[in-house]
């Protein structure tokens, strides 16, 4: 597939996970975007309290800093962004975040998943429509000092800019589902498009992938996961 064009849309369905936040759910892969035990926890749990927020400790992103450079692997819902944004700006930080996707949402997926973000979080659901209806590779202001750039590119196909992220969201699909994602290949490839000091977070902690990660020149570690999930990884270069 040309990475100017994207996968159809699987037929997915909008659950809402223990927490009360809403998750779509994919039956031809039998798999859930987010863990049932709860999208939201575990977004904040692995992305923002284990990735985000020690770079925001760190400086990054800070008044006198350039913004901090973030890549995600899966857009997905867009969930991970608007919690992003939100801790961003809670901290006064500048935010340039480039997302990969090759299966956007459905214009019906994502207002069921605004009804269902009504009750959950109802100041992120304008949020929510301006993210998926951002045009691809544009830069767009989502909020003040938060930069969106959606980018229609299969990571595998993707050119990464070098040296640049300062964190990355690894949120694809479990090893199973998607092992062309979960190779030594890959996590070189963001190894090179990655700063000194850079952190990948990834709800994962299978040990093939910490081994591929540690081939690809990453030092990982185990941290506690989500609830629900006993481990997450954390790698840094």
């Amino acid at each position: 597939m040309s990475s100017e064009q994207f996968l159809e849309s699987p037929k997915v369905e909008v659950r809402r996970t223990a927490d009360g936040s809403a998750t779509l759910y994919v039956p031809a892969l039998d798999e859930h975007y987010h863990s049932r035990h709860g999208a939201r926890q575990e977004s904040e749990h692995v992305f923002i309290e284990a990735g985000l927020l020690p770079r925001l400790e760190a400086g990054l992103g800070g008044p006198c800093a350039r913004p901090l450079h973030l890549l995600e692997v899966g857009l997905g819902t867009g969930l991970n962004a608007l919690l992003t944004l939100s801790r961003a700006q809670a901290a006064g930080a500048a935010v340039a975040y480039d997302a990969l996707e090759t299966v956007p949402l459905p214009a019906e997926v994502v207002a069921e998943l605004a009804r269902k973000w009504t009750a959950d979080s109802p100041d992120a659901v304008p949020l929510l429509h301006q993210l998926h209806a951002a045009p691809w590779r544009e830069t767009v202001p989502l909020a003040p000092h938060f930069f969106l750039t959606k980018l229609p590119d299969a990571l595998e196909e993707a050119t990464l800019p070098a040296n640049y992220y300062d964190l990355i969201y690894f949120d694809a699909f479990a090893p199973e589902k998607q092992p062309e994602l979960w190779t030594e290949a890959i996590f070189a490839q963001l190894y090179a498009a990655s700063a000194a000091g850079a952190v990948l977070v990834s709800y994962c902690a299978q040990g093939q992938f910490r081994r591929n990660l540690r081939a690809a020149g990453w030092h990982t570690e185990k941290l506690p996961g989500p609830p629900g999930k006993r481990e997450m990884t954390r790698a840094v270069k």
